[in-house]
């Protein structure tokens, strides 16, 4: 980002309040983070957090794919879960959920492996490598962000961390992926 010449500021804050607020409302709408930022912190007074967790949980209970819907193959699985996460970001950006941080990640992976499992069984390893590798990071990126969160709420995401940790070790590519970076059974 360029850093503005000081004489410039001095302009700027000379400039009547109409004509900084058109220049404002120009540069905000080229910034859609910020929109979202500025609708839950302005007109959501930063109060709807929790709900705003909860309809991303709804939407993808809705519309992560289901089995036999689509045609789906691990690779449709990973981009599917990478649109999801692309959202869940997009959430934590906006809202500073730091909860929301791990435990909606964690809620999407043990969701698509729950629904997903058998396909990805289905097809032969190397078509899983990728998704194998993703999740893998994914976990791996989770655990020292769980560690952060209050004692409650690492009850809750160690015991969703170990759910996908299951997943994970049933299915061979990912179980050998794990094996080599040394994740364990179990995560205590």
């Amino acid at each position: 980002m360029a850093k503005l010449d000081d004489r410039l500021k001095d302009a700027i804050t000379r400039l009547p309040v109409k004509e900084k607020d058109k220049l404002l409302f120009r540069l905000v709408a080229k910034d859609d983070k910020l929109i979202r930022k500025l609708e839950f912190e302005l007109l959501e007074g930063g109060n709807t957090r929790d709900d705003r967790a909860q309809d991303l949980r709804a939407d993808m209970l809705k519309y992560l794919s289901k089995t036999g819907e689509v045609y789906l193959t691990p690779g449709i699985l990973l981009m599917e879960l990478r649109h999801w996460n692309a959202r869940i970001v997009e959430h934590v950006q906006a809202t500073k959920d730091k909860e929301g941080e791990v435990a909606l990640p964690l809620f999407l992976l043990n969701e698509a492996l729950r629904r997903h499992r058998d396909m990805v069984l289905a097809f032969p390893e190397h078509r899983s490598t990728t998704l194998a590798e993703y999740l893998i990071k994914r976990i791996q990126a989770l655990m020292p962000k769980t560690k952060k969160l209050h004692e409650d709420l690492q009850w809750e995401s160690r015991k969703q961390i170990n759910e996908l940790l299951e997943h994970i070790w049933t299915i061979p590519r990912p179980a050998k992926l794990a094996e080599q970076v040394g994740l364990p059974k179990r995560w205590e």
